[in-house]
């Protein structure tokens, strides 16, 4: 049973330590309408201030991370808790999980039993709530970061308590110490100008916005859990802002756990992520074994060298979006890129035919990926032949032959080769950057971090784009007569 890292980030930074007098209010479900929100302030929040002001002997009395989950059940591992600096010195160094010894691939590091695992069943306490909120309107993540949040509000009384500690601590961030650009400003999200990942960025943050309106829906179908929190239901207990955050860090940290219940198959694993680093090319992965949650390493470890798990089969704008680092060597990296039948064309209803017969849709998605940009031009072509087809009588040929054959002519094929390498230009040079201008700016080692990431993403995007434009430039070249124009295409196909 394997488990791989979610996509589609808990900062729980903003919950401030209010000790509510349990025993003064008998019906934990009625608030005074007098209250005070959990409003983002830097003198009561368990993330903000000085780094003295974090690092309270209070908390002495609960060990670290791993101490506590020792006390809870932990059986002895292979790994230890380790620190490297923030770029932000008002934060705390993050932890990362490294091998306490030497370890050989196949080596069992930990196995986190399934009481110190958060998932939907152990928050709802009821399976079939769990399936209906989350085949509803919800997503996991939207519960599990609300469960967390009430769970905060307690402070020391939580059982999670050193937990949310440490997630805190980690403010949603990666092992590169970036946030999620979900998080990151007007400014910030301006170094993405020209990626399709903008735009990702904005439209997940209106879905988390959605989540938000109706989170009051867990609270009264859940209402048996809610009981023991003496607060406001959740859009008056919590701000957009402090559930965005805590949204964002409870993706940054979910994994996915296969082979088991619904309820089950979103975790939070004290000792998984964000503690652990993600990688591309690895083939390590939590795993739910009997009772607890595994991990079993795939290649050798020097002592104090942190681990690395396989965070699925995720584009880097997948990885910026979710846990803020972009991977150099992803294999599994690509762009998209959208062609659409011209629905104004008199032959459209026979060309989606066609494209349907042929496993497509009249709005395609073409995946490029990295390495393989030759293959995916030659697989845009007969789509886009298509959308040029104007004569009805070679239109019904097409209709009637079998496969994706389009009578293809010089000037045709100039036309469709033309649009696309039209196309890539265009999108080139929606970078504000050149490719150049990118290596100089991540050859500066001063270089903001978020500024880092997002121009490592841009710059990855940019080769894709330049290796399409130059497998269409080498088609052009390649065909036998250069005399011949373009044919006119009153309805050629869309690209976006």
């Amino acid at each position: 049973m394997g488990l791989t890292c979610l996509h589609n980030k808990l900062i729980f930074p903003s919950l401030p330590h209010v000790s509510f007098p349990f025993s003064k209010n008998p019906n934990p479900r009625i608030f005074p309408r007098k209250r005070n929100l959990c409003l983002p302030s830097a003198s009561d929040t368990l993330v903000a201030g000085s780094r003295k002001e974090l690092s309270s002997k209070k908390d002495d009395e609960f060990g670290d991370l791993k101490s506590w989950m020792h006390k809870n059940g932990l059986p002895p591992c292979k790994v230890v808790l380790k620190e490297r600096p923030s770029h932000d010195e008002k934060h705390r160094p993050i932890h990362y999980v490294a091998a306490s010894e030497e370890l050989q691939a196949g080596d069992m590091v930990f196995s986190v039993p399934n009481s110190l695992v958060v998932t939907l069943e152990r928050v709802l306490g009821n399976e079939t709530v769990a399936e209906l909120l989350t085949t509803n309107k919800l997503s996991e993540l939207a519960c599990l970061a609300l469960y967390l949040m009430y769970e905060k509000k307690q402070g020391k009384k939580s059982f999670w308590y050193p937990y949310i500690r440490e997630l805190d601590r980690q403010r949603g961030r990666g092992q590169l110490a970036v946030e999620s650009p979900l998080l990151w400003s007007e400014d910030e999200l301006a170094y993405l100008t020209g990626s399709p990942t903008k735009a990702e960025v904005l439209e997940r943050a209106e879905g988390i916005k959605r989540e938000y309106n109706e989170l009051d829906t867990v609270w009264f179908m859940a209402g048996s859990l809610f009981q023991q929190y003496p607060y406001d239901i959740p859009t008056e207990a919590f701000p957009f802002e402090i559930f965005k955050q805590a949204f964002v860090a409870v993706q940054s940290c979910v994994v996915h756990l296969q082979k088991v219940p619904l309820a089950r198959r979103f975790a939070l694993v004290p000792l998984g992520p964000p503690l652990l680093a993600y990688r591309s090319n690895c083939k390590a992965m939590l795993s739910a074994v009997g009772g607890a949650v595994e991990l079993v390493v795939d290649r050798p470890y020097k002592a104090g060298e942190p681990i690395v798990v396989w965070c699925g089969p995720q584009p880097n704008s997948k990885l910026l979006i979710n846990y803020g680092f972009v991977d150099d060597d992803n294999s599994y990296d690509r762009l998209v890129v959208e062609a659409a039948l011209n629905t104004e064309d008199p032959q459209y209803q026979d060309k989606r035919l066609v494209v349907q017969r042929n496993g497509k849709l009249s709005i395609q998605a073409f995946h490029v990926h990295a390495g393989k940009e030759k293959e995916a031009v030659s697989d845009m072509l007969p789509y886009l032949r298509l959308g040029y087809v104007s004569d009805p009588s070679e239109m019904q040929s097409v209709l009637s032959s079998q496969g994706p054959v389009c009578p293809v002519s010089p000037c045709m094929e100039r036309a469709v080769l033309d649009q696309l390498a039209d196309y890539f230009n265009r999108r080139l040079s929606g970078y504000p950057t050149t490719l150049n201008e990118d290596e100089s700016l991540l050859s500066d080692p001063n270089l903001n971090p978020k500024r880092r990431v997002a121009t490592q993403l841009v710059r990855l995007e940019k080769k894709i784009l330049h290796a399409c434009l130059q497998a269409t430039i080498d088609m052009i070249d390649e065909l036998p007569d250069h005399t011949v124009s373009p044919c006119p295409a009153p309805y050629a196909p869309l690209l976006k």
